[in-house]
């Protein structure tokens, strides 16, 4: 029950503590304002949060201290009996022509089967559930399990858990899985933004943790026109994840998560 009300919350404050929402009520309250001085200011306040976070130089530069840097893994040094990938990659699944919807997380899965192949990694694990509101995707592990056998991977080198909703859950049920070998070193392969609360989270749940960031959204510093000066739309929504992933820390803290 609590942590079902938990997933709803997130939800909730994940639509409140987005840019989109403060700029969208901030003019509907300069509509409704009578006061022609007060609508001024609203209006200017509505231009600047959305000049501010649709810079892509401003996001880089904070995602930048946030995401966790890339790492190095020399195969001829580290080994690892399993490489922990968490779910979030799936947009939808058509269950008519059984074709999976990937997202730009898909990178997870990808740098994850490379640690494989590489001979990194014995086994992979798959963390992922249905994590929509709605329950609208379905189990993601099995279905990428299924994909996976689809393009010919060796599935017996893969394992799944298809009942996690957040990454408190990822740890938990992946904790579950693999539990007697709970005391062997793990590679966690998530995006960079989400690393920070996933590394704590499989901490807390006993795991020793070295960590492979995937999906990175900071890069090479950029001084072009555009990444400078020009708004973008895709900033915002970038920074909508960076704050969404921020207060998640920040409420798993407090639930005793990490």
């Amino acid at each position: 029950m609590v942590n079902t009300m938990f997933f709803i919350l997130s939800k909730i404050f994940n639509f409140i503590f987005s840019p989109y929402s403060w700029i969208f009520a901030l003019l509907i309250w300069a509509l409704l304002t009578k006061n022609p001085i007060k609508r001024k200011k609203l209006l200017w306040i509505s231009v600047a949060i959305f000049y501010i976070f649709s810079n892509s130089f401003l996001l880089d530069e904070v995602m930048r201290l946030w995401e966790k840097p890339a790492v190095t893994i020399d195969s001829q040094k580290q080994h690892y009996t399993y490489v922990v990938v968490l779910g979030g990659m799936m947009s939808y699944y058509d269950t008519k022509a059984k074709q999976i919807g990937f997202n730009k997380s898909v990178d997870r899965l990808m740098q994850g089967l490379k640690i494989l192949n590489k001979g990194i990694a014995d086994t992979l694990v798959f963390s992922g559930g249905d994590g929509s509101v709605l329950k609208s995707i379905g189990p993601e592990g099995d279905y990428i399990k299924n994909y996976l056998g689809d393009i010919a991977f060796d599935t017996l080198r893969v394992k799944v858990e298809s009942k996690s909703q957040n990454t408190y859950e990822n740890a938990k049920y992946s904790s579950t899985l693999i539990k007697s070998n709970k005391n062997h070193k793990i590679l966690l392969i998530t995006s960079a933004f989400h690393l920070r609360r996933a590394i704590g989270c499989f901490e807390k749940q006993g795991f020793n943790v070295d960590y492979y960031p995937a999906d990175r959204i900071s890069g090479k510093r950029k001084f072009t026109f555009d990444h400078l000066l020009i708004p973008q739309i895709e900033a915002m929504e970038k920074w909508s994840v960076l704050i969404h992933e921020i207060l998640g820390y920040i409420i798993y803290k407090i639930m005793g998560y990490l």
